[in-house]
Formats: C-alpha cells, structure tokens, sequence
C-alpha cells in the first residue's frame, strides 16, 4: 500500500492514536464507576511510536547509558521488541538512576532518572491510564494535567480569595510524598478504574523497580521515584482519593461556611471563610493522611489568618498590612495589598524569598563558571535564562520583585566580568556602555490576571 502523500512510510498516525485515547475517554465518561479490564490492546507498534514522539529527548540517561539518539538509530526494532515484552510480561523494569538536586532551604530533593526505553513506555501507559482519570480527577487539581498549569491554579487561588474576601488559609505541606507514598494503598485505588492485568503488572514492576544511587540498588517499600514519567499520574491517583474526593464528599459538606481547596501535584491549599471550619479541617487532616501511611510537615503546616483587611485599614497612608498575614504558594508569597489603581485591598503575589534567592545562586553559579566566555554568548544564555524566570514569575504585581531579580543579575554579571583579569576593575561607567551593546531584557508581565478577564468576557 502506498503511504499518504507528505507522510514518510512507517511513521505513527496520530489520528489512529488520537481515535483510540478519545474512546478511552468517552467510554470512562459514560460509566464514571466501572473497572477497565482490557486496556493494553490499544498499545501496539503505532501507539508506542507516538510515545516516542512525545518523549524528551534531551534528558539525563539512566542506568544504561543508552541515548534517546542511540534507541532511535534502530527505532522500529526496539519497539517491535519492548511491544513484545510489554504483552508478554517480561518486560524488565531497570532501577531508576538517582541523582539530587539542591532546594532552596540548603536541602536536596531526589529525582529518579528511568532509562530512556523505560520513559517510553511508561510515557504510552500514562497516556491510557491517564484518559480514564481525566474523566474522575475534580478541578481543584492542577498539577500534571492536560492544559492544567500552574498560573491556572494560582489565577483560580486568587479569584477564591478575593470572592470569598479572604478567610483563613490552611497551609499543607506533605513529608517526602513521592518516597511515603504506599504502594498497597495506591495499588487499592487504581483497583477502582484499571484492573488490566498488562498494565497493572507493569506499574508493579515499576514501583518495584529499586532505586540506583552511590553504586548500590536499593529497593524501597514505599514511594514512586520522581523523574518517571508515569510518577505524576500515579501521585495525583493517590491524592485524588486522599485528599481530593474526601475533601468534596466528607468535608465540605460539615463546614459551617464556604470553602475551597487548590491542589497541583503534592502542593495545596485548603482556604475558609470561617476560623472554625479551617481549625477543624486542620486538625482533621493529620489523621486522614496518617491513614493512608503519609505525615504532614509539623511546622510547614499551618493555619494563617487571611482575611481582607478592614474598614480601619482603608485610611493608612502607609497602605499597611492590614489584618491579613502571608503564605506561600507555588513559588509565590501571598498577601493583602493596595491596588495599582482605585485605592481598594486586592491580593498580591511575589516571589517568594526561597526562589528567589535559590534563583540568584544560579545565576551567580553560571555567571562564576562563565566569566570568560564571549560576552555575546554570556548575553544569550542570560537573556534566555531571564525571560525563563519572567516565563513564570512574570505576573501581575510582581513587577518590584522581576525588577529586582535583573538588577541582581546585573550585578553579578558586573562582579565576575571584573574578575577576568588583573586589570583595572570594571567600574558601573564602563560596565553601563556594556549593558547598552548587551542589553539584558526588561522586565515583562506575561501572566494578566486583567488580560485573563478580558479573554473570559470576550
């Protein structure tokens, strides 16, 4: 048979894929409460290949040093290959490679790296799995999801807070979630929608698959490495029954007041109205994590007193704090605020002072090994790495915090090119004619909440 004009013979059909994951979902939408048993026979050769496609390519290698580059020098062949151990269960799930990363409290967070056949295939089961749930997960979560993001999630944080005028924010900060999680309990859940013997025999493998760090395998006997590609989905399985579902059935229904809750991946927020109801939700909360084998952060859980700040408080000239204290969000400090215009009390974010100087210290890091590079290449990586950082802490007022981060990134990048040689120090004269050939980018909104509104009504 002839391939379709302006298509290469052998390469995947997305349409055939696509048909097949709408299905998936549409089936899933109509029976909100039946158990998949046959699921797998939607991946075949044409299913893999467009995992393939949506696998990064560029990411760390895992324990067997192999390529995305080198896997795909014999493509068709090895997933003729890993279909055929899939169906067969004797797929091998290679431990993850664990390396760390520095967070912004001066401790590291650990992040499994599978091989690159392993993020393929966990890539075309979370892409089945994940239909089914995307009918069953509620709104309040964001993390993960298919045109879910996490502006989404702080723009639906603060229109509650402002419809609501505040109210009383309990903070929620899960211990080492991804390596508590307790496989018994996730397996239980998952009993609910996927029962398909192919694909649940892989997840086990998966979370059975060990963990390699300093020379030695280990095999823990809870947690779900992060850095898999299906690890998101099954932390958001688990959530959705631990947190969200209970939240919405159990919950809110008792409260006195309104409530609402925001959740992306293991952060969330539960906001409200009443001091009561947000102090019988926290001291509820220990308990209904503690039964699914997970422990909340004593000190990193908390309640905070958030409400819009008084009649007493709209007359300071100082534009005070008000009544309201601040939390943390998504890289984010919250608080109460003077607007830019029409002297009212609306909520502000910024950059919280953790990202913000975990920021710098990367900037200062690259900058030091740097120094001697072309000024025009020092130029371009910086510029891209501000406008990543504008990318996502660019958002209505936060502007002070943007402008502060460039003139920290100036200042670094002033320092470390006076250090390039014995000569004579580079003077901010000398160091301005050079920020005027090598203009860094200014700062830019690029997340409106009022542009947001204006689309909505149009």
């Amino acid at each position: 048979m002839e391939p379709e004009k302006g298509k290469a013979p052998g390469r995947s059909s997305p349409e055939g894929v696509s048909t097949r994951l709408r299905r998936i979902a549409e089936l899933a939408r109509e029976a909100p409460g039946m158990a998949f048993t046959t699921l797998a026979h939607h991946i075949d050769v044409e299913f893999l290949r467009e995992a393939h496609d949506r696998t990064r390519k560029d990411g760390a290698v895992g324990v067997d040093g192999q390529t995305a580059e080198a896997y795909g020098a014999d493509l068709e062949g090895n997933l003729q290959l890993l279909l055929g151990a899939f169906k067969t269960g004797s797929y091998y799930a290679p431990p993850v490679r664990r390396v760390h990363i520095p967070k912004g409290d001066g401790k590291t967070r650990p992040i499994g790296i599978p091989t690159f056949q392993d993020k393929l295939l966990q890539r075309a089961v979370t892409m089945v799995v994940g239909e089914v749930y995307e009918q069953d997960f509620l709104d309040c979560s964001y993390g993960f999801r298919p045109g879910r993001s996490a502006h989404q999630a702080l723009e639906a944080l603060w229109r509650g807070l402002m419809a609501m005028n505040g109210g009383w924010v309990v903070e929620v900060d899960i211990r080492s979630f991804f390596d508590t999680l307790e496989p018994s309990h996730l397996r239980a859940f998952l009993d609910r929608r996927v029962r398909d013997g192919v694909l649940r025999r892989t997840i086990d493998k998966w979370l059975k698959a060990g963990v390699l760090e300093e020379g030695r395998v280990r095999h823990p006997d809870t947690g779900t490495p992060q850095g898999g590609v299906i690890s998101p989905l099954l932390a958001n399985i688990y959530l959705h029954h631990v947190m969200d579902c209970w939240f919405r059935d159990e919950v809110e229904p008792r409260l006195a007041g309104k409530s609402f809750m925001i959740r992306y991946a293991d952060d969330l927020v539960v906001v409200c109205a009443r001091e009561e109801d947000a102090r019988r939700v926290l001291a509820v909360l220990p308990k209904r994590f503690g039964r699914y084998g997970l422990e909340l952060h004593p000190e990193k859980t908390r309640l905070v007193r958030f409400p819009k700040p008084g009649r007493d408080d709209e007359d300071r000239p100082d534009g005070g704090s008000g009544q309201g204290g601040s939390f943390d969000f998504l890289g984010f400090t919250h608080h109460w605020g003077w607007s830019a215009k029409g002297r009212k009390w609306v909520v502000k974010r910024k950059t919280a002072s953790g990202r913000l100087s975990r920021g710098l210290k990367a900037i200062r890091d690259w900058v030091r090994r740097h120094r001697h590079e072309k000024l025009s290449e020092q130029h371009r990586t910086l510029s891209r790495k501000l406008q990543g950082h504008y990318a996502y802490y660019g958002i209505t007022g936060n502007a002070r915090a943007l402008g502060n981060f460039l003139r920290q990134v100036e200042r670094e990048w002033k320092k470390w090119l006076g250090r390039r040689s014995q000569r004579a120090a580079l003077t901010w004269d000398r160091f301005g004619q050079l920020l005027n050939r090598y203009r860094l980018p200014p700062v830019r909104v690029v997340h409106s909440i009022y542009r947001n509104a204006a689309n909505a009504v149009t």
